[in-house]
């Protein structure tokens, strides 16, 4: 009874601690602040740490943080998929405030070369962001006091900061995520906070609140910026190009504080070594503010430099120094862990200490550091100039749009670009103008131009953090190859449009467009859903000296519930919105099958649920439903497995099962459920892990290709490392398309490149024409596999369709929509859909 009285007493007093912290406990001591400067508990009504902070309370606080500070602006760049605001708050001195467009253009003269530029002048340009996973709130909440102590700490040592220094401070990376989890964490607080772990608070219900609203990691989207978050810092970036670069975030419990360098062998070789050795520098300022606070940390251990998709790292290829930030997470306001009890407010010290620590660290390293992002850009302009390849032409002579999106990214980063001149011929490939673009390598950075085109098949070390392949071109699905020359080039695209969709002319006898541009799966979806009739063909042919290949739609003009001009206005408005081109012809009599063949196939009008859900992975489930809500404006029925037993399934034509974890996905009952539904004409359409799902509820006989590695001569210790190195994490490969397969329809090339991050690898079935998607016999295009695993995945094959009664179940071991920039592959999903009852 004393032990229980006297743990009780010790919980009670760390619990009354976590509540009665005030900011004091977070800025350093002997320093005044100017009381005209409101503090966070004045404006957001509780103390930093007391309450996880909201995001509308957030902004609310540094609105007027910077209308009360002459050292402060604040903008809005944008909205999240939520509506809420993107802000960026700029600090610095007032005087630098009065001059700071032109300190701007000075700091990227900096980096385009212009001569007599003194570096010993100029200010530093450190950007700092925090919580771009919104459950690892430490950052976002420290953002508060770390605002507050720039705009409102006063003496000589932030007057020198600010003076010397520009701060960039987004304090919210992710102010959709943070608002579900501090949403989370704040309903489930008790007065009396209890720090056992498992309390409810510590347990979110999924999807959790580490994502944005489709549920994408944003650590992710940095180098494909497909995310409106994304798109406001990644302008921010290059407009400033900052220096410094710091990203805050949180770890497991039970670890402690982590800053980079992380581990010295995955440094991606395009990273300059002098980058490291700054980093190296730079950490020996958080490793003394940490010790001062008696805060344990580690550094040079469990996170890389490798992919550029990253806040920490996609700096390293512009001339910056990213660093990235862990704190064990107290996933709440206070929880027990192996290095005593975890209380919120301790971990936003940290990251404030940390926060405090870079702005001092760019104060007395700036000239050196400002010198090597000088040295750096006069290194790429050389590297450019000299460079064998002269160019990269990359485009897809049947798909405008797809190759547009890759150009698109290339300008949210600044990489020029050029015009096709004429239409070429190269290795075999057509580019066509008006299709392809040029990228000269002679520009101001050539080697991030290299980072998201380059394959690379061999590394220094066998473990990753992340994938470690993206080459963009092969995710685009898109031809591309280095030139010698610029003899192709033509004008420079200076004013990045949109493209243009249009109907040829009125018919009245039928319309027809090919499948292989990116947004014909929304243009047939806007047909369907209008009642109209649509088939598909299935073989190729020829009419009015045009050829059509494999998936052609058409749309025939008579017994449709539109009247002819009704019709031809209303595929004029499809046509514009999908940006694709609709020939009208004449007559039905073509070379090949007329358009009255059996061999056009109706297509049916789609209703698509995919389930969501304890069990299911949320980054799949939110990639798909991303790209059915946002690119073809299609809907998507989330059915969450917690209901799904009693669900009405006889609406939908087609159910999606995202990976999960095995039986967490569906109980017996509900793969029975779906068994019938299948049975009675339905089709079910699985990703990755579901291959084992289908096999143990006999969806499928699946044969799977699996290793006998046995571990010798490998010590306890290199354990993680034996088995990490089996890992694919993430790499491309080449497989072989049999393109008369509805599966492969608008595809216009025998061979594709498709992304891989499991080691499910089956076997091919006897039949050739069942194996529509086949993985060649030489498949490694970029990243790593072990070769164990690359013996493995030669001639299996990553799609598997069988009818079932009157349905059909399709299965993808590969991941067809990855992070919202595999254009490439997106259609395989949408054939699935419209065409899964052709296979």
């Amino acid at each position: 009874m004393k032990q229980f009285s006297v743990l009780f007493f010790v919980m009670f007093c760390l619990s009354l601690s976590a509540q009665n912290v005030t900011l004091d406990y977070y800025l350093p001591d002997g320093i005044s602040y100017n009381p005209d400067i409101p503090k966070p508990s004045e404006v957001i009504g509780h103390e930093v740490g007391e309450w996880h902070v909201t995001h509308d309370k957030l902004v609310f606080y540094m609105q007027q943080l910077a209308a009360s500070s002459d050292r402060m602006t604040i903008e809005n760049r944008g909205e999240t998929f939520e509506g809420r605001p993107v802000l960026l708050l700029t600090v610095t001195s007032p005087k630098n405030h009065q001059n700071i467009e032109n300190i701007r253009q000075q700091h990227i003269a900096l980096s385009d070369g212009e001569a007599g530029l003194n570096t010993s002048d100029m200010p530093i340009v450190v950007y700092q962001g925090f919580s771009i996973h919104g459950n690892e709130a430490s950052g976002a909440n420290a953002s508060l006091a770390y605002a507050y102590y720039l705009a409102a700490a006063q003496g000589s040592e932030i007057d020198a900061t600010l003076e010397n220094t520009v701060i960039l401070l987004d304090p919210s990376f992710n102010p959709d995520g943070l608002q579900r989890f501090a949403y989370w964490a704040n309903t489930n607080r008790s007065e009396n906070l209890n720090p056992d772990s498992n309390e409810r608070e510590y347990h979110e219900v999924w999807p959790g609140g580490r994502t944005n609203h489709y549920w994408f990691d944003m650590n992710r989207d940095w180098l494909p910026v497909q995310l409106p978050e994304s798109r406001a810092r990644i302008a921010t970036f290059h407009k400033w190009l900052p220096n410094i670069l710091t990203d805050h975030h949180e770890m497991g419990t039970n670890s402690t504080f982590f800053f980079q360098p992380g581990e010295p062998t995955r440094v991606n070789p395009l990273t300059p070594k002098a980058n490291q050795e700054l980093t190296k520098e730079i950490a020996t300022y958080h490793a003394k503010a940490l010790d001062k606070i008696g805060s344990l940390y580690y550094s040079e251990e469990n996170y890389d430099d490798y992919y550029y998709g990253k806040g920490s790292t996609f700096p390293d290829v512009n001339g910056s120094i990213g660093i990235l930030f862990e704190q064990g997470s107290s996933r709440g306001h206070i929880q027990e862990s192996e290095n005593g009890t975890l209380t919120f407010p301790f971990t936003i010290r940290n990251q404030f200490t940390t926060a405090l620590s870079t702005v001092e660290a760019a104060k007395n390293m700036r000239t050196k550091i400002l010198n090597y992002q000088q040295k750096f850009y006069s290194d790429m302009r050389a590297e450019g100039s000299r460079s064998r390849t002269k160019a990269i032409i990359f485009g897809d002579s049947k798909d405008a749009s797809k190759t547009w999106h890759l150009a698109e990214i290339l300008n949210r980063h600044k990489i020029k670009f050029h015009e096709l001149a004429s239409d070429a011929t190269i290795s075999g490939k057509t580019y066509k103008k008006g299709y392809s673009y040029v990228v000269p390598m002679n520009q101001k950075n050539p080697r991030l131009i290299n980072a998201m085109f380059e394959k690379r098949t061999t590394f220094q070390d066998s473990l990753f953090y992340d994938i470690s392949a993206w080459t963009f071109p092969l995710a685009f699905n898109v031809d591309y190859a280095n030139v010698s020359s610029l003899s192709n080039a033509g004008p420079e695209v200076v004013d990045f449009k949109a493209l243009m969709g249009e109907v040829s002319k009125k018919s009245n006898y039928a319309y027809l467009f090919e499948w292989h541009e990116y947004y014909t799966p929304k243009a047939l979806n806007k047909i369907l859903e209008k009642g109209l009739r649509a088939k598909t063909a299935k073989s190729p042919f020829t009419l009015e000296g045009k050829q059509y290949d494999y998936g052609t739609i058409m749309v025939p003009v008579q017994n449709q519930k539109l009247n002819p001009n009704d019709l031809y206005d209303f595929l004029t408005d499809v046509a514009q919105e999908s940006k694709i081109k609709i020939t009208a012809v004449s007559t039905g009599l073509t070379q090949g099958i007329d358009l009255g063949s059996n061999d056009f196939d109706p297509i049916k009008k789609q209703k698509v649920a995919i389930l969501v859900g304890d069990g299911v992975r949320s980054y799949d489930a939110g990639e798909i439903w991303h790209l059915f809500d946002t690119r073809y404006d299609m809907k998507i029925t989330k059915i969450d497995t917690r209901y799904f037993n009693t669900a009405d399934l006889s609406k939908y034509t087609d159910i999606i099962l995202p990976s999960g974890w095995g039986d967490k996905i569906l109980n017996k009952e509900g793969a029975e459920k779906i068994k019938k539904w299948v049975k009675d004409g339905g089709t079910v359409i699985g990703y990755r892990n579901t291959a084992k799902w289908f096999e143990k509820n006999e969806f499928l006989k699946l044969e799977m290709k699996k290793d006998t590695l046995v571990a010798k001569n490998i010590a306890f210790d290199q354990k993680s490392d034996f088995t990490g190195a089996q890992v694919t994490g993430g790499a491309i490969f080449e497989a072989k398309l049999d393109r008369s397969h509805p599966i492969n329809f608008g595809y216009k090339n025998n061979r594709i490149a498709m992304f891989r991050n499991t080691n499910i690898y089956l076997k091919p079935e006897k039949n050739s024409y069942d194996n529509p998607i086949q993985y060649t016999n030489d498949p490694l295009l970029s990243g790593y596999i072990s070769e164990e695993n690359e013996e493995l995945i030669k001639n299996s094959v990553p799609f598997k369709a069988k009818r079932m009664g009157n349905g059909r179940v399709i299965l993808f071991t590969d991941n067809t929509n990855f992070r919202a920039f595999w254009y490439g592959t997106n259609k395989l999903l949408m054939n699935a859909i419209f065409f899964g009852q052709m296979m």
